[in-house]
């Protein structure tokens, strides 16, 4: 297994763009503490995000795993390039020359997946906890650890996301075609959602209970918009009339239905690349 994720990283390192797109990524999640010194103060007017409780525990799980899963684009482009090169390059050919099976080059790309992800995790984690520790109104152990949950979501939903976009890469072999796919899908999957909504199911909630199980909407229901739970904007809503008291914690309903879609991309991967003359 260390020998499949070693050969990988080699790959993806020397890979000059790939090499970029990956430290970009981590870069732009260590951003995520720039929120805290948005200031503004313009006469009677203060905004400070920092002390409207973005970082308070346990929102702050529920906040940054949210902004960070919007990054997730610059690692997949790393994910759909890594499998696009192996045909450019002929790797792939040469892996399986060398004696490396077919089931294991799709083990070694999830191994990938995985490692990804679980970085991915561990980074929100310990950069949460700091910003978390230094700005929150509330330091108990039991409050800091609670809602931890979050941290799952977005572990589950990374590692579906890119497994997704490997097998776009197998299925498409180009990356810009696989990414350009992966746009058409989304657009698919609204165009889908505003027909049961608006056509077929306008006065009930029963496009919700299918579209739930639409790939990429099963992942975005993972981790729902943190915005609405500020006290700020419940204050608000509550004056114009707005419903903001919305059960925002994870549904490990969702959880297991994208851990199915993970499993479908990654096994037919498998069958794309098994059945497939290289």
């Amino acid at each position: 297994m260390n020998r499949l994720i070693s050969i990988e990283l080699q790959k993806i390192w020397m890979n000059k763009a790939s090499r970029i797109l990956t430290l970009t990524y981590f870069i732009l999640l260590s951003f995520i503490a720039l929120i805290a010194s948005i200031k503004f103060d313009i006469g009677p007017f203060k905004f400070h995000l920092a002390e409207m409780g973005i970082f308070n525990f346990p929102f702050i799980w529920h906040f940054n795993t949210y902004v960070a899963a919007i990054l997730k684009l610059f690692l997949a482009i790393v994910i759909v390039s890594m499998m696009a090169n192996e045909y450019s390059y002929g790797t792939l050919k040469q892996n399986l020359i060398d004696g490396l099976s077919k089931k294991e080059f799709i083990l070694s790309k999830f191994l990938t997946v995985v490692l990804f992800s679980f970085v991915s995790t561990v980074f929100i984690f310990v950069m949460s906890l700091i910003l978390g520790l230094i700005f929150s109104s509330y330091t108990e152990i039991g409050i800091i650890f609670s809602d931890l949950d979050y941290l799952l979501a977005f572990f589950v939903k990374l590692t579906a996301f890119f497994s997704f976009c490997l097998f776009l890469g197998i299925l498409v072999k180009r990356s810009a075609f696989a990414l350009g796919f992966l746009l058409v899908w989304n657009i698919i999957e609204g165009i889908i959602r505003g027909f049961l909504a608006f056509r077929v199911f306008p006065e009930s909630n029963i496009d919700e209970k299918i579209t739930q199980f639409l790939p990429l909407e099963s992942m975005s229901n993972l981790i729902a918009n943190p915005g609405p739970r500020l006290s700020v904007v419940k204050n608000i809503g509550s004056q114009i009339g707005i419903d903001t008291d919305i059960d925002y914690s994870v549904s490990y309903f969702a959880i297991f239905i994208v851990l199915i879609w993970t499993f479908i991309f990654i096994y037919f991967s498998y069958k794309l690349l098994k059945n497939r003359d290289l």
